[in-house]
Formats: structure tokens, sequence, C-alpha cells
């Protein structure tokens, strides 16, 4: 395999109870690698979420996605020959989950690393582990996702899946997470909050959809700081839930964690 999935990145006005949330609701582990005034991780075995500290002129949201391949230099120079517009940055030393930061045709940021690439320091190295509640998939919005999907199919060889006609999305799969590319269209947000091409939601499976919101009920009501957004409150509220029903068929319930990023689940 020539890459994987490995990282989704939240920026968070309250990065620490974020952390805390996925933990209590998703029984994702944190790791504790990382200095207390970093970014806090957690993960699902195969997956790590950092929750990082918003700064100034730096909005708050989900924000970018990490992928790990097997030859960094392999993947520049297919950059280089088909795409050589596309530019990337090293990443400072307190990103040990990112050695580059990089962009598709359309814009949207990722991160790249390689096992033991320097800058890049060993917390997505230690054995996996499986649990009930895991992240399946990710999604973003984009203004050519036909065209994102040849990239990261040819640069990065995930693997298409099939999909059903007349779906406008795309969807890459590393074997075990899949990328939703949706199309961006303004006129999606009518009756809403129009939010420009970006990260839409992370997807998780579980075990039980019953027991995933009992949980975030006792969750909530055991320390309130911990309880998520309401999806789908108020006009604009229902206008946002059902464009994200219309828009990703991977799942079956949608729910926020603390800061409102949009999350969805569905039963294994």
């Amino acid at each position: 395999m020539f890459a994987k999935l490995n990282h989704l990145a939240i920026v968070s006005e309250r990065y620490a109870l974020s952390g805390k949330f996925y933990e209590a609701v998703f029984g994702m582990k944190s790791v504790d690698q990382l200095s207390p005034t970093n970014a806090i991780v957690v993960g699902d075995g195969y997956l790590g979420l950092n929750i990082n500290p918003r700064y100034v002129a730096r909005p708050a949201r989900l924000d970018h996605f990490g992928l790990e391949v097997s030859d960094a230099e392999t993947a520049f120079e297919r950059i280089r020959r088909k795409y050589p517009r596309i530019e990337w940055l090293k990443r400072p030393s307190n990103r040990p989950f990112a050695g580059i930061t990089t962009h598709d045709p359309d814009g949207n940021v990722f991160d790249l690393s390689q096992r033991k690439m320097a800058n890049r320091a060993d917390i997505y190295e230690a054995a996996e582990w499986k649990q009930d509640r895991y992240v399946s998939h990710f999604a973003l919005r984009t203004l050519n996702p036909e065209a994102m999907a040849e990239f990261y199919r040819e640069i990065f060889e995930l693997e298409p899946r099939n999909r059903e006609a007349g779906d406008p999305n795309h969807y890459l799969t590393d074997g075990r997470i899949t990328m939703v590319l949706m199309p961006w269209h303004i006129t999606d947000y009518a009756g809403t909050g129009i939010v420009s091409p970006s990260m839409d939601h992370i997807g998780f499976t579980v075990e039980s959809l019953d027991k995933l919101k009992a949980d975030v009920e006792r969750v909530a009501g055991e320390n309130v700081l911990l309880a998520p957004k309401p999806v789908g409150a108020g006009a604009e509220g229902k206008a946002r839930l059902d464009l994200a029903r219309k828009s990703c068929p991977l799942g079956q319930y949608y729910l926020s964690d603390i800061d409102g990023v949009l999350l969805s689940a569905a039963e294994a």
C-alpha cells in the first residue's frame, strides 16, 4: 500500500475538552507523548484525530487531513511531473504528526508524512488496536470532485469505491477509511449559512446507534461541558441537516462534537 489516511485535524477553541468528548463518546484513546501546551491527539487504533488550539486569524473547524506514504519522494516527483504549480511547506517541529503540508489542485490542504521522516515524531507508529467505534470515512466539499478523485488516485494510489448511478460524489479508500469528495455549489446552502469549499464531516462506524445515542445523553448528563451542540435545530439547522443527509449516503445518524464539528455515524 503506497498511502494510508492517517489523521484528521480539528482547530478548536476548547481543544482539551474536545479530546475528552471523543474519548468519552467514541472510546478513542489519548496519545500522551505531546507537550501539554500542544495539540490533543486521540486515536481509534488506525487513525489519529489531532485537535489543535485555535490561534489568532485561524478559524475553528474541521481543518484538514493527513496521508502517510511509503515513499514521500515518489509522491513529490509525481506531483512535480503533472502538477508543477502545487507547492509544499515543511512543518514546524511542534507538528509531530506531519512532515510536510501541501494541497491538491482545488486548494484542499493536507499533510504528508513518511515513517521515520525528519520532523515527524513516532506518535502514530505504535501498535494498532481495534475498537467498536472508529472513523470509517470523512468528507470534503470541493469544486471539482472528479478531477480531485483523479489526483488522489494517481498520486497516492487510493482506490475508487463503487458508487450508485447518478451519485455526484467520488469515493476513494485506503482499504479502511473512505475519502468522500462531494461537489460544492453555493446554491446547496439556500436556507442556511454558507460554508466555503472545505472539510465537511467525520464519519464513524459504531456497534449500535441506540447505544451511541444513550452514551451521548449519559456523557452530557455527567458533564455538561461535554454536551454536543444540537444538530437540526431551527429552520437553518434543519436545512443544514437536510443537506448533510442528501449529500452523503454513508451516514445514518448525525450529531456534532462540543464545537459544532459535524459527525455522522452508521452501524457496522
